[in-house]
């Protein structure tokens, strides 16, 4: 009963292991890939900017075209 115990947990080590491994790669593979130095990392952070300039651009436009007031029809009695 033990040595099943024990092997059991073999196991389930050895996966865990494995797993971690692969997690370290890909966060190896996607640090070099996102380095500021090449050309997928400005890419992306070129996206970024583009995509924080145009929120703010839409953000200072909606807020400036606050200006109050009602737009809309008016009564239509009848």
């Amino acid at each position: 009963m033990l040595q099943r115990i024990e092997k059991l947990w073999s196991e389930k080590g050895q996966g865990i292991v494995e797993y971690a491994l692969i997690l370290a790669f890909v966060v190896a593979i996607a640090v070099i890939a996102l380095d500021k130095n090449s050309g997928i990392g400005q890419s992306i952070k070129q996206l970024f900017t583009n995509t924080a300039t145009q929120i703010n651009d839409a953000s200072q436009s909606t807020n400036s075209g606050t200006g109050g007031g009602s737009t809309g029809g008016g009564s239509t009695g009848g």
